[in-house]
């Protein structure tokens, strides 16, 4: 079985497909794997799979694929952050398989989704995700809009990670156990590849926090950094499980001093 880690070295955002249909025994196992996805929140997500030719769905930077995958959350407090977890974790299953995919939550015509998922008034649906077979090459909008986010890039380890406070930075030579998982949240993917996670380790404690930036909350599609964030704790999880180190979810803010336009989300208590 593929590590996570590597799934997460491996895994790119896929806008252009080879035009085949999943095959029946993928299309299966994604059904299933998405009706089993639970995440730390104990919020429900509910998936559907989607056919933009069929139900005349508008997502332009796609090609090459009309299956989409859809999923809805009650909004609720923390429900970006398990949207995020769970979405994540199908994510890196199909990556797992073979299968392409990439978040989506602002360049398609949402109103036209959110009728084909049958969103209620209570209802959110932060993104979607297509699903295929990658090309052999990318379309040249693909490549101009990885490009513009820079998305084969990512911050320095140390940029991202601290220890005791947000003075002192975590060097990878010195995250020990931790690094594996660190270095999983850092290649995770992101909202125009901003990157909005920033962790502190203390003790046995690793505390998540948001480094928010603007024009990524809407009423539509509530906060996506907050969906980023869910998005670092499953690699988090996932790899800090795979390495032996028992994380356990915590949400409890600690009250530390953190700096101007953080903000806590979650810890992992390492046994």
């Amino acid at each position: 079985m593929v590590k996570i880690l590597e799934l997460a070295r491996a895994r790119r955002s896929v806008r252009s497909f080879d035009g085949r249909e999943l095959t029946e025994e993928d299309r299966a196992a994604l059904r299933a794997f998405a009706d089993s996805l639970e995440n730390p929140y104990g919020i429900p997500v509910s998936f559907r799979f989607l056919d933009a030719r069929q139900q005349s769905l508008g997502c332009p930077v796609v090609v090459g694929t009309d299956c989409f995958l859809g999923g809805k959350i009650e909004r609720v407090p923390h429900c970006e952050e398990a949207f995020g977890y769970a979405l994540e974790k199908l994510v890196l299953y199909a990556c797992s398989r073979g299968i392409g995919t990439t978040w989506i939550g602002g360049t398609m015509d949402r109103g036209a989704f959110e009728r084909a998922m049958a969103l209620e008034e209570n209802e959110i649906m932060p993104c979607v995700t297509p699903l295929g077979y990658p090309a052999a090459k990318m379309s040249l909008r693909e490549s101009m809009m990885r490009k513009g986010a820079r998305a084969d890039s990512r911050e320095p380890f140390e940029t991202l990670f601290f220890r005791d406070d947000f003075l002192c930075a975590l060097q990878p030579d010195e995250a020990g156990l931790l690094y594996e998982p660190l270095e999983c949240v850092r290649l995770a993917p992101s909202a125009v590849n901003r990157q909005p996670w920033r962790a502190l380790v203390c003790g046995k404690l690793v505390h998540f926090y948001k480094k928010a930036s603007k024009g990524f909350v809407s009423a539509a599609a509530g906060d996506l950094q907050k969906v980023d964030l869910g998005i670092a704790l499953c690699h988090f999880e996932l790899c800090a499980g795979e390495c032996g180190l028992a994380p356990r979810f915590v949400l409890k803010d600690p009250g530390l001093p953190c700096p101007d336009g953080f903000s806590y989300i979650a810890s992992y208590e390492i046994a």
